[in-house]
């Protein structure tokens, strides 16, 4: 796992590249409740499966930013697997429930987001695995 900086924020920006989301949080929150939160809330983002795919929505690599406020107020940028996707209406709201539901979290926002394009290459092994795409 890395660090940066967001430029935009100057919050720190901890890369996990085997999960490919970025995870940024509050420096104002104690570092053990922001590990909790980051934990809990990806813990709640894996109970979203896509409809037409037997894979969570994290684990396919749709999530692609977390960002935890001072407030505890969390933005996700995700992305979907194409525009066309029939399920678009209805994963964002899925987990914005998901993270509203985390102990803790104020409330949740999820933006789709669709620069840079999903690509296979953001899922995880164990997505593939599941997926049957080595």
């Amino acid at each position: 796992m890395t660090e940066e900086t967001d430029d935009k924020s100057g919050a720190a920006v901890a890369e996990k590249p085997a999960e490919n989301a970025a995870i940024s949080g509050s420096s104002a929150l104690p570092e053990g409740e922001l590990t909790r939160l980051t934990d809990e809330i990806i813990a709640g983002i894996k109970t979203v499966f896509d409809p037409e795919i037997p894979a969570d929505v994290y684990e396919l690599g749709l999530i692609y930013k977390i960002d935890i406020g001072d407030d505890r107020s969390v933005k996700i940028d995700m992305s979907l697997t194409s525009p066309n996707c029939p399920s678009a209406q209805e994963l964002p709201i899925m987990i914005e429930n998901a993270v509203s539901s985390v102990p803790g979290v104020k409330d949740a926002k999820v933006e789709v987001v669709w620069d840079p394009p999903w690509d296979p290459s953001r899922m995880s092994d164990e997505a593939r695995l599941v997926l049957n795409m080595w």
